[in-house]
């Protein structure tokens, strides 16, 4: 099949049922069908890139616009007569997304960037640890943060910082444990080095690794890292809004702390504010990265110079809350919780295993899956092998299919759940399709810089 008439037949892959008729089928008995009116979907494209930008919704545009109007009627009054008012902003989304992560509202606040909030949390709870300059006992043997291998790189460097700005090697401290197969961890082997060492003292994994799509165990990861003395925390920015977590009650005592983005499966924008999770048993901490706006807010504008941090977990908050970037959140996230966080999990394990099956009934041997098939260790997204998964995105592209690539050899497509269609799926299978048969790959260069 030609790409530029796959929108028109009605035939096309005939094996096994699947079929664009078919396709049609699931999407009219998908009960989430009506949200994608809400979303602007980039006219004639197939837009499999949720994992990395959700799209703009009308409920995200109109509390910006909300927040805007505010803005230009209140000035500066909009810090108490706004309505929620600016002041209390990032706990009022605290609670909105509270439910969403299996939170209380005072242990979620909406609050500066992901790798801000991995900063600030990982070294706030370095501070407690024997080994640290602030630590109970700085004379101790350092601990270490035990990570993994397949990472986001900006976790490493974060952590790796902290570290030395208190005088550790990071070489030394920052633990990583390895994958076997080069897409996925086996949470056994975290349980076996916990074991193997006694000076872990934070455990940080991410919920969902943002290669291969692989969900982690975060309750069995939370009991191991307890029952071994260590604190343990996540960078759930693959999985917040797509998969439903219980933060507060995962493992045998819930988990320590979380980040996360909003402009991912929240669909909230580019650089939306992040959201942090901690534990109530962690409140009163001093945060390693303080600022006024984490501050008390009943003695925040009396001005003193000593920080007093609020007994929740907009201590962690550092600078005046973005409005603008913070304000499409409470729209965005509207959509989510009026589907059901159940819900759209439900709809994207049924997208994405459409979407491995399609792949393996018609892309050939020179393609395969590394997303683990199994639900209880799929995120949101399927990682698309091919040897030439680079010259296959950009040929993708240009055909008006937007995923993206990652080295060396992955091409990640995301089914996101509140506005992609099983349609879409089925076309973008079969556009990467007549890409390989008619060699149309082979046109582009080898991999060059910018965003992929």
């Amino acid at each position: 099949m030609n790409h530029t008439d796959a929108g028109d037949d009605a035939g096309g892959s005939d094996g096994a049922g699947y079929s664009l008729a078919d396709a049609r089928a699931r999407d009219e008995a998908d009960t989430l069908a009506d949200y994608r009116a809400h979303f602007s979907v980039p006219d004639g494209e197939r837009y499999m890139d949720g994992n990395s930008l959700g799209l703009a919704s009308d409920t995200a545009l109109a509390t910006l616009e909300r927040v805007v109007d505010e803005w230009k009627d209140l000035a500066i009054r909009g810090w108490e007569a706004a309505d929620p008012d600016w002041f209390h902003y990032g706990e009022h989304l605290g609670d909105l997304l509270a439910p969403l992560v299996g939170a209380d509202g005072d242990e979620v606040v909406v609050a500066n960037s992901t790798t801000v909030n991995i900063h600030t949390l990982v070294g706030t709870f370095l501070d407690t640890l024997p080994g640290t300059p602030a630590g109970p006992d700085p004379s101790a043997d350092p601990p270490a943060v035990l990570v993994n291998d397949l990472d986001f790189p900006t976790d490493h460097y974060a952590i790796r910082a902290q570290f030395r700005q208190r005088g550790l090697d990071p070489d030394e401290q920052l633990v990583a444990v390895e994958s076997r197969d080069g897409r996925t961890i086996d949470e056994a082997d975290i349980e076996a080095m916990l074991a193997n060492r006694d000076d872990v003292g934070i455990v940080f994994m991410p919920s969902v690794l943002y290669r291969s799509g692989q969900l982690l165990d975060v309750g069995r990861i939370t009991e191991a890292a307890h029952d071994n003395g260590a604190l343990v925390g996540f960078d759930c920015a693959h999985s917040v809004g797509a998969v439903p977590h219980d933060l507060r009650d995962a493992g045998d005592s819930g988990v320590d702390f979380a980040v996360w983005c909003s402009y991912k499966y929240l669909n909230a924008g580019p650089g939306a504010t992040a959201g942090l999770y901690v534990h109530e048993r962690h409140h009163g901490a001093t945060p390693a990265l303080a600022g006024w706006w984490g501050n008390d807010k009943s003695t925040q504008f009396e001005m003193r110079h000593t920080y007093e941090p609020a007994a929740s977990a907009g201590a962690w908050q550092i600078g005046t809350v973005p409005m603008l970037s913070s304000a499409p959140i409470e729209g965005a996230t509207e959509l989510v919780r009026d589907a059901g966080i159940d819900a759209v999990r439900e709809k994207s394990l049924a997208l994405t295993d459409y979407l491995i099956d399609l792949v393996d009934e018609y892309l050939g041997d020179d393609f395969s899956v590394g997303t683990p098939r199994d639900h209880g260790r799929r995120g949101g997204h399927v990682a698309v092998e091919h040897p030439e998964a680079y010259r296959v995105s950009e040929a993708l592209r240009d055909r008006d299919v937007v995923v993206d690539f990652r080295p060396p050899n992955v091409v990640r497509i995301c089914p996101a759940p509140m506005y992609t269609r099983f349609e879409d799926v089925w076309q973008v299978v079969e556009t990467m399709r007549d890409i390989v048969e008619t060699d149309a790959h082979l046109d582009y260069d080898a991999r060059g810089g910018g965003v992929t």
